[in-house]
């Protein structure tokens, strides 16, 4: 019978020690790859995710349009945390992350929306954006799995997430499913503010992999353990689609989940990008699908 990771750390009393210490990483933060060092117990001054202590709930809900071994009949119960540690220009989610439209909560309010959740019928919980609120997660997963919460956990990231939060949740999420955004570093910095993502990511990449390994799925298809990446297609392959999927295929592994998403939009600041400014095509999403298919990774279509 399925059990999931934090489960077994709840046992054993390390869950509670994985969300005590998280807190105190607060304090000179280094939750995110950004490593503001910002003391969020007391301010939100120079931390680029804006965010506290506590985190700021966007809103909650069965979802059916994630990827289709996360939704099943009951469908995904996604979280959505407002706020975010990057700061993408052409955001397609720029209400809640850029805006930060939504209600700070305490972790007893998460757990009683994940007890929802898991009540509505949904196969796990799916933390949308949770890589600056890794703290608030750990605290509401332990309050949640002391009131019997029992289904699995995805971590739905942006992939620049940092080695210290990693290893807090070494053992309690079942479920990674980063972006693997650029290949590039100079775009990676224009576009999305952040230094250095190719290098963070695939590290964050391997190390997920390593924590939970290629996607597994139950005897009726839903996903219970493993990685899941997305990939989002840019005009004029600005992505570097070829590059990350080529690495994902030959670090990672052949079996690797693929998402590679064609839903770009020119939202947010993208008008001002002459380069973003178009959706992607139908060719540009078909060759990226091809060579996918080409190196063996499993995509979903």
């Amino acid at each position: 019978m399925f059990e999931p990771a934090y489960l077994r750390l709840h046992k054993t009393g390390e869950l509670a020690a994985r969300a005590r210490a998280a807190y105190q990483h607060l304090e000179r933060c280094d939750l995110c790859a950004q490593h503001c060092g910002v003391n969020r117990h007391t301010t939100i001054q120079g931390a680029v995710c804006r965010t506290g202590a506590r985190a700021v709930l966007a809103s909650y809900g069965a979802h059916f349009g994630e990827e289709p071994p996360l939704v099943g009949r009951g469908g995904s119960g996604t979280i959505f945390f407002a706020w975010c540690n990057l700061r993408c220009v052409y955001c397609q989610n720029y209400e809640i992350s850029q805006l930060g439209e939504g209600n700070e909560v305490e972790p007893e309010d998460l757990a009683a929306a994940m007890l929802r959740l898991q009540a509505r019928g949904c196969h796990n919980i799916n933390f949308v954006s949770p890589s600056h609120v890794v703290a608030p997660i750990l605290a509401a997963t332990l309050i949640a799995a002391q009131a019997g919460l029992r289904i699995p956990i995805v971590y739905n990231t942006g992939g620049y997430d940092s080695p210290e939060a990693l290893a807090l949740l070494d053992g309690v999420v079942d479920l990674y499913m980063p972006d693997m955004k650029y290949a590039d570093a100079e775009i990676a910095r224009q576009y999305s503010k952040a230094r250095d993502y190719p290098a963070i990511n695939r590290a964050a990449a391997q190390e997920m992999h390593r924590q939970v390994g290629d996607l597994q799925m139950d005897e009726w298809g839903i996903a219970t353990r493993g990685l899941l990446v997305r990939h989002l297609l840019l005009p004029d392959d600005l992505a570097g689609t070829r590059e990350t999927l080529r690495w994902l295929a030959h670090d990672i592994s052949p079996r690797t989940y693929v998402n590679v998403m064609a839903q770009y939009r020119p939202r947010y600041h993208a008008s001002h990008y002459p380069e973003l400014n178009r959706t992607v095509t139908l060719r540009e999403l078909l060759r990226a699908q091809q060579f996918a298919a080409e190196l063996g990774l499993g995509i979903n279509q």
